[in-house]
């Protein structure tokens, strides 16, 4: 972006965050002047109660969609009925068949649950029993008699299974109404028109723009594209009770809208104009060359542009909209929130942007970060009921359920090359070429490994393997027994930087020098696919380094050079990594406390599940699973992919137990 755009006389420099959460923080810190952001994101800038009055955050640009360059929102949520359907006020509403566009989406769910709430029609919602997700459900499930509402009820797929079948009048008018979930032709904006139109529905929900094409109508600059639907067989059905016609002259009547994504600034920008004028600028210039920059930066695609806007705050912007609402919709027990207790400062801040951050993109209930001594102290608050939730190594669940009556509900997902139960093996790999296949035969040899101390299968196992053989003493020996090794996160003046090699994306000595060794992203060949990369340019022999890592971006010819070298003094093909191991390492493990209710711990499940399965699709947005702040492992480990629920048939805590007491005093 920096280059296209000094080619241009477009000056731009950029500084690096975390993900976006970081970048908001840092433009109010006013360390960076400007950052692309979602409405969910100005919440946040409005909302953060140590920047928000000295950073001085506004929206000074939108990105807005090219067919409709003119309008004040991106779209505008409105619920349409059949034109005879005999209803004058909201709470006419009740017993109606109700088309949505999908579980947890904006103007199918969320705008229509917090207005009708608002209005006094939805009851019932705070009830403690249940998770916000269960209170909105029940609340629908009571209000329609029958309805459409696809998707994912809850991330953990027996909890989604019992709430599908719980209220399964909300999925009789679906085109599957057993399965409730993507693809259904009843669903999404068109779908919500259709289920209304033919298959039985009152009223729809969905936005003003699908409505338009469903009935042929004309689209902001795009004409009308004939149907065979008829808009006079429909209205509006606006919340003050009145219908309006659906025609190309009436103005719809709104529930709510969804703002312009747009870019934010701080007080410091004297110069609005010129910064607007930049970013238009930008905008086309990265269209004309399709850049990266333009989709990733920018958030802008074929479909839209960077437009000058008033500028306005953010709070204004969302409450424009009556979207602050919706984002704030809290459907459980008004005052509930999950506790999360940790014991290290990094910990903390990693969990409070965590609170900050889910909250904003509709996790409930409300997080909240307790900071402890230690391990056994965050677990007699789990044991006494100060704290809900507390992250456990695998091999700690026994002693923390004997001794603390706790409870696992969730643990790591690692992906392919970890087992169902999230345990990675540790694996030793060489090149078949390298006519190495007993442990005796590295001595002296060079070594790759995935980590340094407190990383399992890139330290902690094969010291544990080479001492078992007697091939050495104590990990302090691992340096002398190979002839030089990369095992990032070591001592930079050891044997065991001597084969690391930096940032290999620099050409910068300097850079490379300053980043060799370093226990993150910054060294080529840190993590489980770095040694592995470490090994394949003949920088080492052998690697040392978690299954899953095999399974990354590695071509089948790559991996037929490959061999894992076991315990047993044999040689094995990669998928044979059951018999040939050097250990299986536990997943991290979430806690809760065993004395809570099956709901109260099933709505701690799905409220983690729900945060955690959004970032890490979205990291972008929030960097949970990787280093941060410059430490590794904080909170979740750093190469977990995921979380998942755990259930009755877990039967690996005691081994882990075993694994933890053994390998750990390697």
């Amino acid at each position: 972006m920096i280059n296209d755009s000094a080619q241009k006389g477009i000056p731009v420099s950029c500084i690096s965050g975390r993900d976006r959460f970081e970048c908001i923080e840092k433009v109010g810190k006013k360390e960076a002047d400007v950052v692309a952001v979602d409405p969910e994101d100005m919440y946040l800038a409005a909302k953060n109660n140590e920047l928000a009055s000295k950073a001085g955050y506004s929206i000074v640009e939108q990105v807005r969609t090219k067919e409709e360059p003119e309008a004040p929102y991106r779209y505008e949520a409105v619920a349409v009925i059949h034109k005879d359907l005999p209803i004058d006020n909201v709470q006419g509403l009740r017993g109606l068949k109700s088309c949505h566009t999908g579980v947890g989406r904006n103007v199918g769910y969320k705008i229509p649950i917090t207005k009708l709430t608002a209005m006094g029609v939805l009851h019932n919602l705070h009830d403690p029993e249940y998770s916000a997700r269960e209170n909105e459900l029940r609340a629908l499930s009571s209000l329609f008699s029958k309805g459409c509402l696809v998707g994912t009820w809850s991330p953990d797929p027996a909890i989604n299974r019992r709430l599908k079948q719980t209220y399964s009048n909300m999925c009789a008018l679906c085109e599957k109404p057993e399965v409730c979930d993507y693809p259904d032709i009843y669903s999404g904006y068109e779908g919500a028109l259709r289920c209304l139109a033919h298959n039985g529905g009152e009223v729809a929900w969905t936005k003003v723009i699908y409505v338009k094409r469903f009935f042929g109508l004309p689209v902001g600059v795009s004409p009308a594209v004939p149907t065979s639907e008829n808009p006079a067989d429909y209205r509006y059905f606006c919340p003050d009770g009145t219908k309006v016609p659906i025609d190309a002259n009436t103005k719809p009547c709104t529930w709510a809208a969804r703002p312009w994504q747009g870019y934010m600034t701080n007080g410091a920008v004297k110069d609005v104009e010129g910064v607007q004028k930049e970013l238009t600028d930008l905008g086309k210039l990265g269209e004309a060359e399709k850049a990266a920059w333009w989709k990733d930066i920018m958030l802008l695609d074929e479909k839209t542009l960077a437009v000058p806007a008033p500028v306005v705050l953010p709070e204004s912007h969302l409450n424009n909209a009556k979207y602050m609402d919706v984002i704030e919709r809290n459907s459980g027990a008004s005052d509930k929130v999950a506790r999360w207790c940790v014991w290290s400062q990094n910990a903390l801040d990693k969990c409070h942007a965590l609170c900050k951050a889910s909250f904003s993109r509709d996790v409930r209930p409300k997080l909240e970060c307790i900071l402890e001594k230690g391990e056994d102290d965050c677990l007699e608050a789990i044991k006494d009921g100060s704290a809900d939730l507390v992250v456990l190594e695998g091999g700690s669940v026994v002693r923390a359920s004997k001794e603390y009556n706790a409870k696992p509900i969730i643990a790591e997902s690692y992906g392919p090359g970890s087992t169902d139960l999230g345990e990675r093996p540790a694996v030793a790999v060489v090149k078949k070429a390298a006519s190495i296949d007993k442990l005796e035969q590295l001595r002296g040899k060079k070594s790759c490994h995935s980590g340094y101390k407190g990383d399992f299968a890139g330290w902690t196992a094969p010291v544990y393997v080479l001492k078992e053989k007697g091939l050495i003493k104590s990990e302090e020996d691992l340096a002398d027994f190979f002839g030089g090794s990369c095992a990032p996160g070591a001592p930079l003046d050891s044997k065991l930087c001597q084969q690391c090699v930096g940032s290999l994306a620099s050409n910068d000595d300097r850079i490379r020098s300053a980043t060799k060794c370093k226990p993150d992203e910054a060294e080529a060949y840190s993590g489980g696919e770095g040694a592995l990369a470490c090994l394949l340019a003949g920088q080492g022999e052998v690697a040392f380094l978690p299954l899953p890592a095999l399974s990354g971006p590695l071509d089948q010819a790559k991996k037929k050079e490959l061999s894992l070298l076991c315990p047993d003094g044999t040689l094995a093909d990669l998928d044979q990594w059951r018999r040939c191991n050097l250990g299986m390492e536990p997943p991290r493990v979430v806690v809760s406390s065993a004395g809570k209710s099956v709901n109260a711990l099933e709505e701690l499940t799905h409220g983690t599940l729900a945060a955690s399965t959004l970032y890490a699709k979205r990291p972008d947005l929030l960097h949970l699973f990787g280093t941060w702040a410059g430490r590794s492992n904080v909170l979740f480990r750093d190469d977990a992919k995921g979380l998942t629920s755990v259930n009755d048939t877990w039967d690996q805590w005691n081994n882990w137990q075993q694994t933890q007491r053994a390998y750990g005093t390697a």
